[in-house]
């Protein structure tokens, strides 16, 4: 792919990305949608972020540089003791230090 096919595709990316987040600004009220689609749609900023994380979360490394999926995963571990935190104490700013503690000590000992 070369330097022209890389920017043409940012581009590409930028207009569809500005007309669809600027569509709900520009038609304003003259689109109503249904309150289901509200309701649905109320959950996007997390399923995105999950979406993001999770790879990260779930595959590690081996020894030749292949991703594969492990239990021992230290950060696997630290997000299901961070989870763990959050589901007994409802504390946010709590579970992002605990889960961050989790995985540096994790990080530090399984290596």
């Amino acid at each position: 792919m070369s330097a022209g096919d890389v920017w043409i595709a940012i581009a590409l990316m930028f207009v569809a990305t500005v007309a669809t987040r600027s569509s709900f600004f520009m038609l304003g009220d003259a689109v109503k949608l249904p309150g289901w689609m509200r309701h649905a749609l109320r959950y996007a900023p997390a399923t995105a972020l999950a979406a993001t994380i999770a790879p990260d979360i779930l595959m590690m490394t081996n020894a030749s540089g292949d991703p594969t999926v492990a239990l021992m995963n230290p950060k696997l571990l630290a997000a299901a003791g961070a989870a763990a935190f959050f589901l007994v104490k409802r504390h946010m700013l709590g579970t992002i230090i605990v889960g961050m503690t989790l995985f540096t000590i994790l990080r530090l000992v399984m290596t």
